[in-house]
């Protein structure tokens, strides 16, 4: 039998006399819509194991914050440690603190900036990046060459600028049109960052359509600013039907939007899939078992034909 307790910090306590075994979480911040799918699909693995405990911390956003997480469940003797990066760029150090204390370290969603010389005890769980924005980019092209849109004009959305995702899906879709993989000649009007967020993206959307510049097409990093972005095009009279709309993530907002005729292209991105692999990583390698350095979730392609594969996937 299990107790849980609401906050910021959930903690489930085995009631029976057996050692249990603790994984410490640290998300970059619970705020999220894919994050929570992600951290809540951790937390019902974990209520359905015996002898095994979870304790969810909320970064915030904060670097600091996030590494005095790490250090704290260090201390209190976590058997293993699940981090989600607020800053791909900053892991070094969170890795260097859990492998000095012996303390086995799974990253898991953003990949971090050290992930070729992670040490034995520590492994990185995600979906590989390469494949969203490529997945998502030839489906824009592909759609945009039906409409007869060629060329076609086109705004880039990227995420948080020191986040691994952000960078190779923008990647992904410079690679697409290198490769000769788009259907169409590509124009990109302008790219600028939203930071994931659904408020920024509209505030960006509706900067940019002040400018008067035509175009056929928005290619986000992720579903909330491809929302924010209908958002603002709604309000300024923009039919949907003139405009390509594309996002990574298949949350269920974004689904609702597919469904509306409103977003044409997203990429399911498995939070449970990858939940349920970092605990496993990490409940393998406090056992002392070998882990892949490398544990991929595939991504999957979505549009109005097979959205309804989906609807309860995120």
């Amino acid at each position: 039998m299990k107790n849980f307790f609401a906050g910021t910090t959930v903690a489930m306590l085995m009631t029976t006399s057996a050692m249990s075994e603790t994984i410490g979480v640290s998300m970059a911040l619970f705020d999220d819509n894919f994050l929570t799918v992600l951290r809540n699909g951790m937390i019902a693995q974990v209520s359905g194991m015996d002898g095994i405990d979870i304790q969810v911390e909320d970064a915030q956003n904060d670097v600091g914050r996030q590494l005095d997480q790490i250090n704290n469940f260090i201390a209190s003797g976590v058997d293993a440690i699940i981090v989600n990066p607020v800053d791909t760029s900053a892991t070094q150090a969170m890795s260097n603190a859990a492998a000095s204390a012996g303390v086995p370290l799974v990253f898991v969603n953003r990949e971090p900036v050290n992930v070729d010389t992670l040490p034995e005890n520590q492994a990185f769980v995600a979906s590989d990046e390469r494949e969203s924005g490529t997945l998502q980019t030839i489906e824009v092209c592909d759609i945009l060459a039906a409409n007869g849109t060629d060329p076609a004009r086109v705004y880039v959305m990227m995420g948080e600028l020191s986040n691994q995702a952000a960078v190779v899906r923008t990647q992904d879709i410079d690679d697409v049109i290198a490769a000769g993989q788009c259907a169409v000649e590509f124009q990109q009007i302008d790219r600028q960052t939203a930071n994931w967020s659904r408020d920024e993206a509209q505030d960006l959307m509706t900067n940019w359509l002040s400018t008067g510049e035509p175009f056929d097409a928005l290619i986000s990093n992720n579903d909330e600013m491809a929302i924010g972005a209908i958002q603002a095009m709604k309000a300024a009279g923009i039919s949907m039907d003139d405009v390509v709309v594309a996002g990574i993530d298949a949350t269920q907002d974004a689904l609702l939007a597919m469904a509306a005729g409103e977003l044409d292209v997203t990429v399911f991105q498995d939070a449970a899939g990858q939940g349920s692999g970092a605990i496993d990583a990490a409940l393998k390698l406090a056992a002392g078992e070998d882990v892949d350095t490398r544990v991929y979730v595939p991504f999957q392609l979505v549009t109005p034909d097979n959205m309804a594969d989906f609807t309860s996937r995120n």
